[in-house]
Order: C-alpha cells, then structure tokens, then sequence
C-alpha cells in the first residue's frame, strides 16, 4: 500500500509565503486566481457562443481530474443546460495477452451519460488533454449518438504530445509544458488532486 505523501498548500494570496514551494511541488505554475480568472473568461465565451441555442446545450465531463474545473466552469456559464459526467477504464489485458497488444486509447465507458445527447449541442469538458487519443475515442463514440454538435473546452492543452488532431478543441485555458503536473485535480497517485492551484510535480516524487 502506498502511504499518502505529505501536501503542505502555501498560504493564501497576499501573504509573503505564498509562493513558498510545498515539499513535493518543483514551482507553482498556475495560481488559484489565474485558474479562477481564466475558467471565468471561458464561461464567458461559452455562453456568448450558445447564447442561440436555448435549452440544448449538454456539458459533461470525464471523471475524476476535471470535478474542480467542471464545477466551476458549469457556474460561469449564463446558459440554462443540463450537465452529465462519464467515467471511462482503459482496456485491460485478456489472461495471456501481452499488453503490447491493446490499442492506445480504447476504453471501456464503466459509467455513461444519463442524458441524451441526441439532436443536441454538446460540449466536453476534459481537465488536460495530452496525446489526445482516448478523447478522440470518446469523441467518436459521442458523434456516433448524432449530437447537433460537438466541441471540447479543456483547462490544459499539451499540444507537444499531441497524436490525435482532429478534435474538436473551441475552448483552452493554458498551454501545459511537458511536466508532471499536479492540482486542481490533476494528480499523482490519487494524490494532490485538492491543491487550489497547478504546480509541477519534483521529478524525484513520481521517479520512485
């Protein structure tokens, strides 16, 4: 059993120690402001964007690292929607099968959406989008149940490992360097997930 790694948050905004590095935290990349101010702007453009379709819009998010950016990007839309989340498991190997043999971003959908999305305008709400790959496969399945439309909002964008091209991401908060980043649900080992900002991960910590 992995024990729980010690987290110490910095001190709120405008105290001198704010910036102080947590023991397993390299540097703070996002503060909890930035973030806020940010899922704030893309509420804005969201509704300006949907503003025309009335009662259609359905916004779901992929469990679990995009509850804290789900939650309050949901409160910074000035729509009328209805919001649904998904919670997916990668494919694991049959008894003897190698697992070089699984494909790279196939899932298994172990919660699916309760709303249809049937006719509707639908926006998915991921926290960081990386190779791209299970989320292009979500994306096809989603296009599958013949929404009116589909787009992407996501809080973190890693375009330099990017190997699925052909989503449709409308909506980035910030450009994610290639680090390991924890907070505002990001996390390593279930851990972190709780930080109210984005920091980098100390190599030493996930080099273990």
């Amino acid at each position: 059993m992995n024990e729980p790694l010690p987290v110490t948050v910095p001190a709120a905004p405008g105290n001198p120690d704010y910036f102080s590095q947590a023991p397993q935290i390299a540097r703070v990349l996002y503060t909890q402001e930035e973030i806020s101010v940010r899922v704030k702007e893309l509420g804005r453009q969201i509704t300006a964007d949907y503003a025309e379709v009335g009662r259609d819009l359905v916004v779901f998010g992929i469990l679990k690292g995009v509850l804290p950016f789900l939650a309050d990007l949901l409160r910074s839309i000035d729509l009328p929607l209805q919001s649904d989340v998904m919670t997916i498991a990668g494919y694991k190997p049959r008894f003897g099968e190698e697992p070089a043999r699984r494909l790279p971003g196939v899932v298994r959908i172990t919660k699916d959406l309760d709303i249809s999305v049937s006719g509707r305008h639908v926006l998915i709400v991921e926290d960081m989008i990386d190779t791209g790959l299970t989320l292009n496969f979500i994306a096809k399945m989603v296009r599958m149940r013949q929404p009116a439309s589909l787009a992407i909002a996501t809080l973190f964008n890693r375009e330099a490992n990017r190997l699925a091209w052909n989503l449709p991401v409308r909506y980035s908060g910030f450009d994610a360097p290639d680090d390991f980043l924890v907070g505002y649900g990001l996390d390593y080992r279930e851990q972190f997930r709780n930080l109210p900002y984005v920091g980098v991960l100390k190599k030493e910590v996930y080099a273990l």
